[in-house]
């Protein structure tokens, strides 16, 4: 089991077009709406692929209700905060050639007693959990260091704890000593100040959250795949060429695919990457199944620190969601 904690969920539509083209009417060929929210999508991956996940997650209004019943249609478990607010909607536009653009809105306003009920059900939960994922970015409200709170409070009880985060929340939460902490390039530059051009540049950054308290760094690379680095040892995992039909989503399945085949060691990043690599070619948020996966076409390998980050715009444009 694996217990996800998603602080500000939504409810994600994606609309595919021809092309976007600001202050006109653009029509959708494609549209879908799905549960969203990090920590969601990383249930929703580890359940599309036989792994049991338990989502705890604040709800409010009519689009919790129907958030609610949308997971446990996929077989997802739902531990469930009640919140005065309702939840965030977000919207995507995907063009043809992968461009993705992502309007997400700020979310609901926690209070203090809600932000507490929310931990407080993270910790009752957590019985027979291999793993506590926290994920996403915060509600407008939330302290910056929800999860470092989180952290503290599971681990006593022997439950292994990773994040996936951004801005002071990813700050805040280094102290705490997570055991998996997954930042994307641009996250991983601006809580260390290293702009990496390199592999190695990858390493050292990620190197320097580990010196701080963090286990495991797992870094998705976009195009680049992803760097696993760990006690000494830093590892590759890269896909085959693929045509993205969408990113959005494709760091959480790669965050699912490593807990789920343990959360340690290059298999575990291959997993990791098999299942990011899949995510990209579904459309919207789509989640990978396990008919999506390629594993035949993933390499793992020790790093090469001279070789150079592939560029992706899109990749650099991106918000945290």
């Amino acid at each position: 089991m694996i217990v996800t904690v998603t602080p500000n969920p939504s409810l994600d539509r994606t609309l595919e077009v021809e092309a976007l083209n600001r202050g006109e009417v653009v029509r959708a060929y494609a549209d879908r709406s799905d549960p969203g929210g990090k920590g969601v999508n990383v249930s929703r991956a580890l359940v599309a692929n036989g792994h049991p996940s338990r989502a705890v997650l604040p709800l409010g209004g009519a689009d919790g209700e129907l958030l609610a019943s949308l997971l446990q249609g996929l077989g997802i478990e739902v531990a469930s905060v009640p919140i005065a607010d309702a939840i965030r909607s977000n919207v995507t536009v995907v063009e043809p050639d992968g461009t993705v653009t992502k309007l997400n809105a700020p979310g609901p306003q926690l209070s203090g007693a809600e932000v507490e009920a929310l931990l407080e059900r993270a910790v009752a939960v957590t019985d027979g959990a291999a793993w506590v994922v926290g994920s996403g970015s915060l509600a407008p409200g939330t302290p910056d260091d929800l999860y470092a709170r989180l952290a503290a409070a599971v681990r006593p009880v022997g439950v292994r704890v990773a994040v996936d985060t951004s801005g002071p929340a990813l700050e805040s939460v280094l102290a705490a000593g997570p055991d998996v902490l997954k930042p994307n390039e641009e996250e991983l530059s601006e809580v260390t100040g290293v702009i990496p051009e390199t592999l190695g540049d990858v390493v050292l950054a990620a190197n320097e959250l580990r010196s701080k308290g963090v286990g495991t760094v797992l870094v998705s690379l976009g195009p680049s795949g992803a760097v696993l680095v760990t006690d000494g040892q830093a590892f590759h995992g890269e896909s085959g060429v693929i045509v993205p039909r969408s990113t959005v989503g494709a760091g959480d399945a790669l965050l699912a695919g490593f807990l789920a085949a343990g959360g340690e060691g290059p298999e575990a990043l291959a997993e990791g990457v098999a299942w990011g690599a899949a995510a990209c070619v579904l459309p919207g948020t789509a989640v990978p199944g396990p008919g999506d996966l390629r594993r035949d076409l993933v390499r793992t390998h020790p790093v090469d620190p001279e070789r150079r980050l592939a560029l992706d715009d899109d990749r650099r444009r991106s918000t945290h969601a």
